[in-house]
């Protein structure tokens, strides 16, 4: 009796249903698991077909399979049930694994049917089939996307290649126009150069002041235009990577002494340019032509910038690490706000007037610097000066 109550309690205060029925299909016994979830009392199901709880075609399939059952004796539980949809009282339907075990009881045959609702199980199923849907719309969405964007950058490259191909192209037209109006300017200039220095050999003898004002412009002008076709040749040399350092040893003191003598010839009235060497040292290893642009370029502004009457300093220095040249000045000096700009191409100082310049000087000087292995730099004041330092390691 007491195995009898505790077997009752068990099925009683299950979790899932249990329905009872005899070997034609009729209900014997419910437990309150099952109730619940047909939503039927014990009395309004007990003694009918269980096909009742089943909507069609479960509901017609059901005598098979319990035929099914009784032909191959075949014990079934949960874990290796069907799924069956059920039929509540209310009209709705709801899934559930039917498990079915053969029980011996009072020398007959009954069945125990085990229902375990899954339709938590299935309403998650639905959502992850729906997350995946979605996210399969998300790839299918992003991978359109991607294949758009590959086909913009297949595009955009097919253009950068055509625009760098034009640009190859005008990059050549440009030097060849470059070299070859540059040379053409330099015949005339050269014409013009001897013209002058025979008239002006000419006129000594008038000792004529106004021919010697005028000769002295056209020398001028005629500078100013062959350095302006000098910086447009060294630029254009620059950006078609033809020009390359040819490092020679030589004496720098001499070297800056002859370059001293060459530009004190350049100076305005009273400019007095001194040069300065430190150090026992005078050897260095360097472009003798890519320095003197340099060094002929910095004193050449140096002498713009500044007025008559002043003094250029010109130092060089070589010690154990490191061969240092300076150019300093007390000119006008640089703006603040153009100091970040001062080695870019055509860039020139707000400050500068009518001086004549092309911008492209200093750009030179840092791009020969840097092609000697060298560094540059500047301090600078408005109306104080300017000290250019350029320095290369000694190794």
């Amino acid at each position: 009796m007491e195995n009898a109550a505790l077997l009752v309690a068990i099925i009683k205060n299950a979790i899932d249903g249990i329905i009872t029925i005899d070997d034609r299909g009729k209900i014997e016994s419910i437990n309150p698991a099952a109730c619940n979830l047909f939503q039927y009392l014990p009395e309004e199901v007990i003694g009918k077909n269980v096909s009742f709880l089943m909507p069609p075609p479960d509901k017609q399939q059901h005598d098979e399979y319990l035929e099914r059952y009784q032909r191959t004796g075949q014990a079934h539980i949960i874990g290796i049930g069907r799924d069956v949809i059920g039929l509540k009282k209310d009209g709705t339907q709801f899934p559930f694994r039917l498990g079915v075990s053969e029980v011996q009881f009072s020398g007959r045959k009954i069945y125990a049917g085990f229902i375990h609702d899954i339709s938590h199980q299935r309403e998650a199923e639905e959502r992850l089939k729906e997350y995946a849907i979605h996210l399969e719309d998300l790839v299918n969405e992003r991978t359109q996307s991607l294949e758009a964007t590959v086909e913009e950058l297949r595009t955009a490259q097919e253009d950068l290649s055509l625009s760098l191909e034009k640009e190859k192209e005008l990059g050549l037209l440009k030097s060849r126009f470059v070299s070859i109006a540059s040379h053409e300017f330099r015949t005339p200039l050269t014409s013009i150069q001897l013209s002058v220095s025979l008239i002006e050999k000419y006129a000594e003898p008038f000792n004529n002041p106004n021919i010697i004002k005028h000769v002295g412009k056209i020398k001028h002008a005629v500078g100013n235009l062959t350095s302006i076709l000098n910086d447009f040749l060294s630029l254009e040399k620059l950006e078609s990577g033809k020009q390359e350092p040819t490092f020679h040893d030589f004496n720098l003191v001499k070297f800056s002494e002859a370059i001293t003598e060459e530009m004190q010839g350049l100076a305005k009235q009273n400019q007095n340019i001194i040069y300065q060497h430190t150090g026992t040292k005078s050897a260095i290893r360097l472009d003798q032509n890519l320095l003197k642009n340099c060094i002929i370029n910095l004193i050449n502004n140096a002498i713009k910038y500044s007025g008559e009457n002043t003094f250029i300093g010109f130092t060089t220095e070589i010690n154990e690490r490191e061969c240092i040249i300076t150019v300093s000045d007390n000119g006008i000096g640089i703006p603040d706000s153009d100091q970040k700009h001062l080695f870019e191409a055509f860039f020139r100082a707000h400050n500068t007037g009518t001086i004549p310049g092309t911008g492209l000087g200093l750009n030179i000087v840092a791009r020969y610097t840097n092609l000697m292995n060298g560094t540059i730099n500047f301090n600078s004041e408005v109306n104080q000066g300017t000290l250019f330092t350029i320095t290369f390691p000694m190794s």
